[in-house]
């Protein structure tokens, strides 16, 4: 099936990368639209086609879901970039192609012969994404980029879990994630650049600026403010009532925002909203282990729906905390095209995490994902190997003619 609707419909990528940071970038731009190759290593490909469990499928092909989560919308080719045939292959790719992604370390694709320098030469049109650990250069460039070891390194960690003393890591491989996402915002603005200029560039991000770059208000706590961030747990260190609490049954989320938000959850709870320990945000966080006590004294009276519906009837932003069955059930996540159905070859009928993005024209009518109902499954390693290489011959033949 080919992908006929998107913003990026007509655009190229190579995707040199593994693992998570690049194929994620990868795998958002073809959401867009892009025919997305992806070259792997013959006989294994991607290493995280052996990522599991959990593995589904039957036992002669067990496919890992960790490869389905960031692989959907892609072409799948098999290439030695160490063999005669490879260099070639991928020379002819590069030539062909709109924008490459790879996360080698730092000198790897240099000393396969496809510097950026090369790349250029190929194809000055070209724009590279490159996505490395620790950047591409500085004392400590040339490191192997883990997601968990760059949370710990870039200081997430420090500001996530129960406490100072408990540093903990990001549920998902959020540095490898967040680097996909500004691999390609980079490699749009490049796109946007090159019809202007006619020529591409090279992007590069990492997993280490991808993390630092959303410290927020962390970072500017000890860049301003001079002090230094710590975990604690589920409530905001700037804002309060901002958290978890405590119900009969469960945990509510509250979040107070402002004075006029206090008002009315002092209220709903009959605490004193001009008690002077409360009566303002900033005494409210300078007194929150005593505010954060009385509120659930009293939130333990009743259950966290009649908590939900009380405080949401007067405006209050309240929410649950669902686990990830419930978020996939959740009509709301289905209404925003958050689950998408794709045929896979081997297993059949399959929804996946969707994209982010909903587009509409100005005019009105139906906003809907890019590409809706013409998604790619994530392929079978080599699957696309005859159709690839018959599409590089087609465009051999038309330079030549």
């Amino acid at each position: 099936m080919e992908r006929t609707e998107g913003p990026l419909k007509g655009t190229v990528v190579v995707d040199l990368s593994r693992a998570l940071a690049g194929p994620h970038t990868a795998m958002l731009l073809g959401d867009l639209g892009a025919r997305v190759i992806k070259v792997e290593q013959p006989g294994g490909g991607d290493e995280t086609r052996g990522w599991g469990p959990p593995f589904v499928g039957p036992e002669e092909e067990p496919i890992s879901s960790y490869f389905l989560s960031c692989n959907r919308n892609k072409e799948s080719l098999e290439l030695d970039l160490k063999s005669p045939d490879g260099v070639e292959q991928l020379t002819r790719l590069v030539r062909a192609a709109d924008v490459l992604v790879e996360n080698f370390r730092p000198g790897v694709l240099d000393r396969l012969g496809f510097s950026t320098e090369r790349l250029g030469e190929l194809n000055p049109r070209l724009v590279v994404c490159s996505i490395s650990g620790f950047g591409h250069d500085g004392p400590e460039g040339g490191r192997a980029g883990y997601d968990q070891i760059a949370q710990g390194e870039a200081g997430l960690m420090s500001l996530t879990g129960p406490g100072p003393q408990e540093p903990t890591k990001v549920g998902v491989a959020i540095g490898d994630v967040l680097a996909g996402m500004n691999g390609a915002q980079g490699v749009l603005a490049a796109l946007v650049e090159r019809e202007r200029t006619g020529r591409g560039r090279v992007v590069r991000t990492s997993l280490l600026s991808s993390i630092v770059g959303v410290h927020a208000f962390q970072g500017t706590r000890w860049t301003v403010a001079g002090e230094v961030p710590e975990a604690m747990g589920n409530h905001h260190p700037s804002i309060s009532p901002y958290g978890a609490f405590a119900c009969s049954d469960g945990v509510l989320q509250v979040a107070v925002g402002g004075e006029a938000q206090w008002s009315k959850f002092a209220g709903v709870l009959g605490l004193d909203a001009a008690d002077p320990r409360f009566c303002d945000n900033a005494s409210r966080v300078r007194h929150r282990a005593e505010l954060v006590a009385e509120v659930e004294a009293v939130l333990k009276g009743a259950t966290r729906d009649e908590w939900l519906d009380r405080l949401g009837g007067v405006g209050v932003p309240c929410g649950a905390v669902r686990t990830i069955d419930q978020v996939y059930e959740w009509e709301q996540t289905r209404s925003q095209g958050l689950v998408l159905e794709v045929d896979h070859p081997v297993l059949g009928r399959v929804e996946l995490p969707g994209s982010a993005l909903r587009f509409a024209p100005h005019a009105g009518g139906e906003d809907l994902p890019p590409a809706t109902g013409n998604h790619l499954p994530p392929p079978r390693l080599g699957e696309h190997n005859d159709r690839v290489r018959a599409w590089l011959d087609g465009l051999d033949q038309q330079r030549s003619a």
